[in-house]
């Protein structure tokens, strides 16, 4: 899979009184399009919760550049900056672009995958989270930890 884009529907609730989107919208945004990621490459909330096992984040950050608005046309795509061999650490960067494919904000999330009766870190890392791991886009300038 060489890109994972989609169109983003910017709502009501997601301005705030400057209209224009406001700060954690873009952070909703971004954790959708990662569940549809893993959803759409096999790995559903329901096999997480089936196998004990789902991500957790260390950090998210988003950089702002330009203003997003009600009735602009907004792509969000996502791609792995950084994994390690075994997937059990990675970094996903999520850019938002209008219409003229100019960049407006940029998240960046740290993470890993935690096993959820243990409440630890996944050690080892489940083989379908390094299968689809394996299978998202990178981005340019991808690191393997």
């Amino acid at each position: 899979m060489s890109t994972f884009t989609k169109e983003i529907n910017i709502r009501w609730s997601d301005l705030d009184p400057n209209f224009h989107v406001r700060h954690s919208a873009y952070y909703d945004f971004g954790a959708q399009h990662r569940v549809e990621i893993l959803e759409q490459l096999g790995m559903t909330v329901r096999l997480m919760q089936e196998q004990h096992f789902g991500p957790i984040l260390f950090r998210e950050e988003c950089v702002f550049r330009k203003e997003m608005r009600m009735n602009q046309t907004v792509f969000i795509s996502t791609k792995v900056g950084k994994i390690k061999e075994d997937a059990s650490r990675w970094t996903l960067i999520h850019e938002f672009k209008n219409e003229n494919n100019e960049l407006m904000a940029t998240i960046t999330v740290d993470g890993a995958w935690m096993d959820t009766k243990l409440r630890k870190i996944a050690n080892p890392t489940p083989q379908i989270a390094v299968d689809v791991m394996n299978k998202m886009p990178k981005s340019d300038d991808f690191t393997q930890l």
